[in-house]
């Protein structure tokens, strides 16, 4: 039992979902959405022909096999370009800086609200100067400032989420994070199709600027918004401020249980620097290593070359612009219904069962694409309609698989395990571990594509393969536990309660001073 902390889950049914947490989640989960839309604008309009031939001409002429030999490129190499990948991924390079050196300070010690505002402004000001956009420069320096809200908000929008909600409702209050980027995924994948028909090729300007709709949602919501009890404890706010909060959070007069653990926590962290902890530490090691793994693999399963690249990838096994991002309308609906039942499952059969199953949905589904375009893909030509349409289906059958598993925990479980001293610094590692990897994948997959061909699929179907023992084998279950309590499923696991017993000692003498 952990020293200091309650035993048993006193308050774990204490509270109910009130309309006041509901609507504070839902200005917040904005984040979220702002995030899908991003992902999937850059995907769309870089497979829109306008927009090539105004930034990127020489993968126009490889696409459409105009002059200079280029008709005889492979099919896998027609959008093989540096410049084109670093448009979508300096979104995350961006993001990346901002996480690691200013938004986790901001979180941690302004509090969750003002770093979603300051995500906000930033993303509005992206949307501004991506849709004005006048050649390439200004085109990158536009993602440039969306990473800098993108950077702010993923500090902050799960951290808020987490802790805002009741504990027997946590999972599917932060699965709505995933929910929200798939309906702006969806939001940007119907834009796309739109205005690719608009006459005068500037659709994709307007693609590109209505990032700033949800954006500004995000915004003047976030300055509404009030502060979580956990970062008032934080910042040192009186005992009746908090108490107030939280009985107008919950519903229910009896929080006092739900403060003292809060409090315990926060005295656990005083003086503490929660960088230098987490990092140096032995007893954060379960969760410094969640806090790599899970974002890494996320990333490692391929879905942001089905999120940002998809209709590229249909584009190169021989599909039209329209038809290609139509069909990614219809694999972003399928995989929005995925995320949308997780929410109601997430805590009824746990984060395992849900990451278990979608892995093994995931491997299955990578394997028979990666086998249908090896043999039936080469270097020229198309697939023909059927198989095209299998693959379709099969790459649906992923979307889902990720849509009720990976998608929506892998912002939940890196925001539930992290005690309150460290957790604005070990969110900042995840957060930083995700845009490190999607840097990665976003900047390497076409030119990965062009040189693995098929065998790419099957180079992500290893890495499911080797998570989903992860999980099996080292990430304990945490569903109905009280966020702050969570610390003690470590020191019941066969394998992290040798490290974990350490966290006793520590806590015992913190409490006792």
């Amino acid at each position: 039992m952990a020293v200091g902390f309650d035993d048993g889950r006193r308050w774990n049914d204490g509270g109910r979902v009130t309309a006041f947490v509901v609507l504070s989640c839902l200005t917040a989960a904005m984040g979220g959405a702002i995030f899908g839309y991003d992902i999937s604008t850059a995907g769309g309009v870089s497979s829109m022909e306008p927009f090539l031939r105004e930034f990127f001409p020489d993968v126009l002429r490889r696409m459409t096999g105009g002059g200079g030999g280029a008709r005889h490129v492979s099919n896998y190499c027609k959008f093989d370009s540096q410049l084109l990948t670093l448009f979508t991924s300096s979104l995350y390079i961006s993001g990346l800086l901002t996480a690691m050196l200013l938004a986790s300070w901001v979180t941690a010690s302004r509090g969750r609200r003002p770093s979603m505002v300051l995500g906000g402004v930033a993303y509005l000001g992206g949307a501004a100067v991506s849709g004005a956009a006048v050649n390439v420069s200004m085109a990158i320096l536009g993602r440039v400032l969306l990473g800098v809200g993108l950077g702010f908000t993923t500090q902050s929008v799960p951290l808020y989420m987490a802790e805002m909600a009741p504990a027997r409702y946590r999972g599917a209050f932060s699965n709505g994070i995933q929910f929200s980027l798939c309906l702006g995924a969806l939001a940007a994948t119907t834009v796309n199709f739109g205005v690719e028909k608009i006459r005068g090729g500037w659709g994709w300007r307007l693609s590109l600027a209505l990032a700033g709709v949800p954006a500004m949602f995000l915004t003047v919501g976030a300055i509404f918004l009030p502060e979580t009890p956990n970062s008032l404890v934080q910042q040192g706010k009186d005992r009746d401020t908090v108490r107030a909060l939280l009985r107008k959070i919950r519903g229910v007069d009896a929080v006092d249980d739900e403060l003292d653990d809060i409090v315990t926590a926060n005295t656990v962290a005083q003086g503490e620097n929660g960088w230098w902890l987490i990092l140096s530490q032995r007893r954060y090691r379960p969760q410094l290593v969640m806090a790599v793994l899970i974002p890494a693999f996320t990333q490692l399963t391929g879905i942001n070359v089905i999120g940002v690249y998809a209709p590229l990838l249909l584009r190169t096994i021989g599909m039209g612009e329209s038809a290609s991002l139509l069909a990614t309308v219809i694999m972003v609906i399928v995989s929005s219904a995925a995320t949308f039942i997780s929410m109601f499952l997430v805590d009824r059969f746990g984060r395992r069962t849900l990451l278990l199953g979608g892995g093994v949905q995931m491997l299955v589904s990578e394997v028979l694409i990666g086998g249908i375009m090896a043999a039936k893909l080469g270097d020229e030509g198309g697939l023909s309609k059927a198989y095209a349409l299998v693959l379709i289906f099969l790459i649906c059958v992923y979307s889902t698989g990720f849509g009720w598993s990976w998608g929506p925990l892998s912002w939940l479980v890196p925001s539930e395990i992290l005690p309150l001293e460290v957790r604005s610094a070990g969110l900042s590692i995840a957060v930083a571990s995700s845009f490190l990897f999607t840097v990665f994948i976003a900047q390497s997959f076409l030119a990965m594509l062009c040189r693995m061909k098929a065998w790419i699929f099957i180079f992500f179907a290893g890495w499911i393969a080797v998570m989903t023992a992860f999980v099996y084998l080292f990430l304990p279950e945490t569903k109905e536990m009280p966020i702050e309590q969570v610390r003690r499923v470590w020191e019941e696991h066969w394998f992290w309660r040798r490290i974990a017993e350490t966290d006793e000692t520590h806590a015992s003498a913190k409490l006792s001073k």
